[in-house]
């Protein structure tokens, strides 16, 4: 069967944009390539239907978590999403009917929630600083691990942001408040790789008695071998989110920082990352009080395209052929095209 390769980036053009409740956190794919589930400060769950003229958010009947939902998962007809009330709730998509719930899955906020690439594994990491791996089936918890400081070195509680899966199912990768990123066997859950990211953690020792950024994304290459970080740069002002939005990309194997990208037209923090299809680019979202989308080449981590966003970016999803993207944040979606469309055969 032939497979056409994937479009060419060139741009980020957003052609739609819709209105959603509050602020949405994350983005999951519905059950087709028009179809999306969201979550954010209403505890809600909705989909949208992206090809309708006006996208509207329809809720989820049942959807509804304590607090700010700030992670979800599409497995089949079930959606998993964990939140702020440190909950999982296995439900399914159409009926909103709840399957399983795990009630205090982490002892504070689940930050993150992955999904194996075979579906059979849910990843979550939360402010307890602990990674916890769930049987999708059941809901049984099968690994934990916890090995992160819980205070940063200024003696204040970290924050346990991001995680990932390799394509292949055999990493996971995770990455907290100080720049700390550890890469470990799915399987056996062994360390095989700790690399660092410090400009992404900015300490106020006279002002503030604070601190900002952190490790906010994580993202493997499809072929396993390239990792990218993101987060913030330094920051002046640590009540604001002032610094350049920064990525670090790492053969990870080899212990080398293959790119540090600091971005001058747009600042705060890489909320979001995502390789396109053959690995060849890179897109990565967030913001500050506003937000943006970026492109980068893998081959000299320079910009190939890159716009400003209607809101500050939360989570996108990247659709299968790498030309659209599906932003979600502060009180609105958009839908961005990275490529021209091929004309029809």
């Amino acid at each position: 069967m032939f497979t056409a390769s994937p479009p060419a980036v060139t741009r980020v053009r957003f052609d739609k944009d819709f209105s959603l409740n509050g602020i949405t956190f994350c983005a999951a794919p519905g059950d087709d390539t028009h179809d999306v589930v969201v979550g954010g400060s209403d505890s809600l769950l909705y989909r949208v239907d992206l090809n309708a003229e006006k996208p509207q958010p329809v809720e989820i009947p049942n959807g509804k978590h304590v607090s700010y939902v700030t992670g979800v998962v599409r497995a089949c007809d079930t959606l998993i999403s964990g939140g702020y009330d440190r909950h999982l709730v296995w439900r399914n998509m159409e009926s909103g009917e709840e399957q399983h719930r795990v009630e205090n899955a982490h002892a504070k906020w689940i930050r993150g929630t992955v999904l194996s690439p075979d579906g059979q594994t849910l990843a979550t990491v939360g402010d307890d600083m602990k990674t916890r791996l769930w049987n999708v089936a059941d809901a049984k918890k099968v690994a934990e691990y916890g090995d992160y400081e819980l205070r940063t070195p200024h003696n204040y509680p970290s924050m346990l942001y991001a995680v990932a899966w390799s394509p292949d199912g055999k990493w996971l990768a995770t990455g907290n408040r100080t720049g700390h990123v550890l890469i470990r066997d799915a399987v056996t859950g062994k360390i095989e790789a700790r690399l660092e990211t410090p400009v992404m953690y900015t300490w106020d020792p006279k002002a503030r008695r604070h601190s900002i950024g952190g490790i906010r994304s994580v993202a493997f290459s499809p072929d396993g071998t390239l990792i990218a970080v993101g987060g913030m740069g330094k920051v002046g002002n640590i009540d604001h989110l002032g610094g350049k939005s920064r990525l670090e990309v790492f053969d990870w194997q080899k212990n080398e920082r293959r790119f540090e990208i600091e971005d001058s037209k747009f600042k705060g923090l890489v909320e979001a990352l995502r390789f396109g299809p053959d690995g060849s680019w890179l897109a990565a979202a967030g913001g500050d009080h506003g937000g943006f989308v970026s492109l980068y080449g893998m081959t000299d981590g320079k910009v190939i395209a890159q716009e400003k966003a209607p809101m500050h970016v939360h989570d996108f999803w990247l659709q299968d052929d790498g030309a659209t993207v599906v932003a979600v944040g502060h009180g609105k979606g958009a839908i961005a095209s990275l490529a021209d469309q091929p004309e029809s055969a």
